[in-house]
C-alpha cells in the first residue's frame, strides 16, 4: 500500500547550501556537492538539523532548472564562497513519503500533483508562459543516509511541496 500526502506545517528552517542552474540530466553537478557541504559545516562544528535535501526553486524539463542542494541548521555560520545560507519559507505544505530508488520519484511527484487536483489543493507556484515553473518551496529531502544504507532500492525521501496561502 502506498502512503497519502498529508498536510502538515512547518517552521521556517535554515540552511547551507549551493545553488546551480542545472539540465535534468545533469543533475549531479549540484547532487555532487552535498558531501563537500557537509564537510564545510564540520569544519566549523555546526551539525546537521535535518535531513539533505534539493530544494527546486524554477523546473524547466527541457531547459535548466534552478536548483539547490542544501542541509538544515540550527544557526549557520558565514557564508563562504559558493556555500550560501537560505531558509526554507514557514507555511503549509503537502508531503509524500517515497520508499525506493530515487528513480521512482516522478512516479511519486505525479501521484501528489494528481492528488493535489484531486483535493482542490493548490501550490505556491507560478507557471511561466514557456512552462517553466516557479515554485515558493517545493523540496525532496533525503531521508537515508547512503553509507548506512547504500541499497538505493531502500531509500526513504519526502516530497514537501508548499500551499498557496
Amino acid at each position: 500500500m502506498q502512503p497519502r500526502p498529508t498536510v502538515v506545517e512547518r517552521a521556517e528552517q535554515i540552511y547551507v547550501g549551493v545553488r546551480r542552474s542545472v539540465r535534468m540530466d545533469a543533475f549531479d553537478v549540484v547532487a555532487d556537492r552535498l558531501p563537500e557541504i557537509f564537510g564545510w559545516l564540520a569544519s566549523y562544528g555546526t551539525a546537521p538539523a535535518g535531513a539533505p535535501f534539493f530544494r527546486f526553486f524554477a523546473i524547466d524539463m527541457d531547459g535548466e532548472s534552478k536548483v539547490e542542494a542544501g542541509v538544515p541548521v540550527a544557526s549557520a555560520p558565514e557564508p563562504e564562497g559558493d556555500i550560501i545560507v537560505g531558509a526554507l519559507p514557514a507555511g503549509r505544505y503537502a508531503t509524500l513519503r517515497h520508499v525506493g530508488h530515487p528513480d521512482g520519484l516522478f512516479d511519486s511527484i505525479k501521484r501528489l500533483r494528481e492528488w493535489a487536483v484531486a483535493e482542490g489543493v493548490e501550490w505556491d507556484l507560478i507557471t511561466d508562459p514557456d512552462g517553466v515553473e516557479r515554485w515558493g518551496c517545493r523540496i525532496e529531502s533525503y531521508l537515508t543516509d547512503p553509507a548506512v544504507e547504500p541499497d538505493m532500492s531502500k531509500w526513504e525521501m519526502e516530497l514537501a511541496f508548499r500551499l498557496a496561502d
